[in-house]
């Protein structure tokens, strides 16, 4: 039987090593009373709108232009390296179908030197500046222009591509530094106001709303975007996100687009996310993150009512790398982590930042839910460029050996691995019983199909079709089966109903 890649499970893992994120804004409403309908709390009236002129005034002075010189020999790599072409709904910082990406030169494929642009904001009056990384990656020269006319050469104190955040450094003193804001504060729905080069025009204002917060990009774990509508093109790279307030909530990053233009939705990176990765720079002039080492899923409905969960906020920990922080503190598959030092977790995404952004050797408490109840488990962090790698997805043949019998209370039809299976697909001696085919309506809209591996039944390993037989055989009608699964598109738990 050969094992597919299966886009259309429900269930997704995702590879979390880290994690940071937002929390999610309540939706209060109304319950209606003597069996009328609810009815929502009326929305307050929005008045007027914002006059931004005082605060462009006031911050305008510490925005600034950034120009990154690339010599002829690094131009040419740099222009090769991004295929565009397979990505077209991914997150393109400011760049669409056949155009360069932010921090690449404008010079051609022949090797020609070219000059990256972008902005940047004052954060101290001695010199300190903030942008993006993917504006001066690779550059051999920066330099600073401020609104005053004057221009800086500027030094590289560091950069971090998985935030991309680079501290900057000029020669200067007595300038306007910005003020920042808390980024924990932000909501869908406020005002938001971007200013910096788009197309090197110097200063310039866009505004618009907040539009989500905690925007998760499957490139940059560690970092919860801030989504807003906001008018952002090249140039506008590592320019402030202000409120209006004029404090700094974010450093615009990135674009979504099909065409290379804005189409409306913009990301920032958070402040407080960017300043701890500063914090870092300055020290050390690398970031190194924090690791838990496990593999999470979001938590679906069945599964919560499988786990007795009273919601399904969390993340469902489906792998625990051996070695990890996670597993010298006691996590185990089936744990769903419902809470991060006391901050409650909406779901895996939201995890994923707040872990990295903690520095490897911290001591954290993890709650979660096992067994019926919350416990609370310390775990010290330990550090991403440690991390042992995830245990293999495999792939190749797994060829049946003893066929099960017609079907099972799930529906299935299973099949025993033998020993080249299970070396190819990377998984322990006597691990594992094959799918040969799904028959039960419940089973394959729960996403499982011919070619998956189940490794366990809740928490008890299964290594051959009798063993996982007589576990379903535990179950009444009515309950709901927890399959670890693994196949070529990773390792999930896929919760599947009892019906017969």
């Amino acid at each position: 039987m050969n094992p597919r890649i299966r886009s259309n499970v429900k269930t997704l893992a995702i590879a979390c090593s880290l994690a940071l994120g937002v929390a999610a804004v309540p939706v209060v409403a109304l319950h209606a009373q003597n069996d009328r309908a609810a009815v929502a709390q009326p929305a307050p009236p929005v008045t007027g709108l914002p006059d931004f002129t005082g605060l462009v005034k006031t911050v305008g002075p510490g925005v600034v232009n950034i120009e990154a010189k690339i010599k002829p020999k690094r131009a040419k790599t740099a222009r090769q390296a991004p295929d565009m072409g397979d990505m077209p709904e991914f997150f393109r910082r400011f760049f669409g179908e056949g155009m360069p990406m932010p921090g690449m030169p404008d010079g051609d494929q022949a090797g020609m030197a070219g000059t990256a642009i972008g902005s940047g904001f004052i954060i101290s009056a001695n010199g300190d500046i903030l942008t993006n990384h993917h504006v001066v990656d690779g550059a051999d020269s920066v330099t600073v222009k401020l609104p005053d006319g004057r221009s800086f050469p500027a030094q590289v104190k560091g950069s971090d591509a998985q935030s991309d955040v680079a501290l900057l450094h000029i020669d200067a003193s007595g300038l306007p530094a910005l003020k920042l804001g808390d980024s924990r504060n932000v909501q869908a729905g406020q005002w938001a106001v971007a200013i910096g080069s788009p197309f090197g025009l110097d200063n310039s204002v866009t505004a618009g709303i907040v539009s989500a917060i905690g925007r998760s990009n499957r490139n940059q774990t560690y970092v919860p975007f801030i989504q807003t509508d906001v008018a952002v093109n090249r140039g506008n790279s590592g320019g402030p996100l202000l409120n209006t307030r004029g404090e700094v909530i974010g450093i615009n990053s990135q674009i979504f687009s099909n065409s290379g233009g804005f189409e409306g939705v913009s990301f920032a990176i958070p402040i407080d996310t960017a300043m701890a990765a500063v914090k870092q720079l300055k020290a050390t002039g690398k970031v190194r993150y924090g690791m838990l080492g496990v593999v999470m899923q979001p938590v679906g409905p069945t599964d919560a009512k499988a786990l007795g969960l009273p919601d399904s906020r969390g993340a469902l920990i489906n792998q625990v790398q051996p070695g990890s922080a996670a597993e010298k503190a006691g996590l185990q598959q089936m744990d769903v982590i419902r809470a991060f030092n006391g901050e409650r977790v909406r779901d895996q995404t939201e995890l994923a930042p707040r872990v990295g952004l903690q520095a490897p050797g911290t001591r954290a408490m993890v709650t979660v839910w096992r067994d019926g109840r919350e416990r609370e488990i310390p775990v010290v962090l330990g550090a991403l460029d440690d991390r042992n790698a995830v245990a293999s997805n495999g792939s190749g043949r797994v060829a049946p050996v003893v066929p099960a019998a017609a079907g099972n209370r799930l529906g299935l039809q299973l099949e025993n691995l033998d020993a080249r299976d299970r070396q190819e697909l990377g998984l322990r001696p006597g691990e594992g019983v094959g799918i040969a085919d799904v028959r039960g309506d419940a089973a394959r809209d729960a996403g499982l199909g011919r070619g998956d591996v189940i490794l366990a039944l809740g928490r008890t390993r299964v290594g051959s079709v009798a063993a996982l037989q007589a576990e379903l055989g535990k179950l009444k009608k009515g309950d709901s089966a927890m399959l670890l699964v693994r196949n070529e598109a990773g390792q999930a738990f896929v919760t599947v109903p009892v019906d017969r």
